[in-house]
């Protein structure tokens, strides 16, 4: 899963980032209202965090011009400024939530999970494939059910493997939907979780449901069949 921050403080840009991944997100951050306008029609994300104080661009008319073109990704607008005209504004320019600096980021992460649950572009359900069972809004992963732990980057890849089920998806996807888009090392990063995943779901089971299509990526799907 996907989340754009635009935010031109970047000493909460980088807290931001380094929670949101700790999570299990992928996270793009920009730092100029212009450049958040121009990521946001570039890719679908999952949602954005949107600073109302920007360069360039401000946020209030960043949101407004994403939903004139019918950009529906769930909006959380950040703000020093505080005040219910404020907040107005920012619910009436499209943003789905608002939040005050300074915000608790334990209520920053609650409000963006209700966000991606309330739906958005690319909105997940559960997975099933098989007997193995995924929940990305409980973030639980069971097979025949077992309960299997995974870690975070392992549960976003296999959610993200679970949105395409049955189709390839390329390395290159899986980095850029998982991972940074300049995470160092490349294709091998996947290769190695990946293998983790199937000694998790698939070889304690005697399964082989994350399929290798030689050449192409991966395929999540039931073996069974």
């Amino acid at each position: 899963m996907r989340v754009l921050v635009v935010e031109d403080d970047r000493r909460i840009s980088a807290v931001l980032r380094r929670g949101l991944e700790a999570e299990g997100y992928a996270v793009d951050v920009c730092h100029d209202g212009r450049d958040g306008l121009w990521m946001a029609r570039q890719q679908p994300y999952q949602a954005i965090v949107l600073d109302i104080m920007l360069p360039g661009l401000d946020g209030y008319r960043v949101c407004d011009q994403l939903r004139r073109e019918d950009n529906r990704t769930p909006i959380l607008m950040l703000t020093a400024k505080s005040g219910e005209y404020d907040e107005a504004e920012a619910l009436d320019t499209g943003a789905d939530d608002f939040l005050a600096k300074p915000f608790s980021y334990v209520v920053l992460l609650a409000r963006l999970r209700a966000l991606i649950r309330r739906g958005g572009p690319v909105r997940q359900a559960a997975v099933r494939i098989g007997d193995l069972h995924l929940d990305p809004a409980t973030r639980r992963c069971t097979r025949g059910g077992s309960d299997i732990e995974l870690t975070t980057k392992e549960f976003a890849l296999l959610a993200h493997l679970g949105l395409r089920a049955g189709d390839v998806v390329s390395r290159t996807e899986l980095l850029e939907q998982v991972w940074d888009a300049h995470q160092q090392g490349g294709s091998n990063v996947v290769d190695v979780h990946i293998s983790a995943l199937r000694r998790k779901i698939d070889t304690p089971f005697g399964r082989s449901t994350i399929q290798t299509v030689r050449g192409a990526g991966y395929r999540l799907a039931d073996d069974d069949q």
